[in-house]
């Protein structure tokens, strides 16, 4: 069965970080393009970046780009978003997946507050 699920997130303080971890199963995540989105409550999806096949080669969105780091773990299947300096825009919640496969995450939640 081809799946991903999200996990790291969490309540954090504005300025702080968080590590999220994409593990994918019934597929060999490093030959396909992995990316991460958002969704905040009553907004639409927002594409945050991805990881190119065989390669670390990333794309981001300019809303993170020198904030977020996407990375890949080869040996676990697994895909990372290291987030730093985050804001209370931040909170939402985060899936990753691959739109060649047409296969999303559950998701993980993020909340930025004091």
């Amino acid at each position: 069965q081809v799946q991903v699920v999200e996990s790291g997130g969490g309540l954090v303080q504005p300025g702080g970080s968080l590590r999220l971890t994409c593990v994918a199963s019934g597929f060999s995540a490093s030959e396909y393009h992995m990316a991460w989105n958002r969704q905040a409550p009553g907004q639409e999806p927002e594409f945050l970046g991805s990881i190119f096949p065989n390669s670390q080669r990333v794309g981001y969105a300019d809303s993170v780009k020198g904030r977020f780091t996407i990375s890949r773990d080869n040996d676990n299947n697994s895909v990372h978003l290291q987030m730093n300096d985050l804001k209370p825009e931040d909170t939402a919640k985060y899936h990753c997946g691959s739109a060649r496969l047409g296969v999303w995450g559950p998701g993980t939640q993020v909340t930025v507050s004091s």
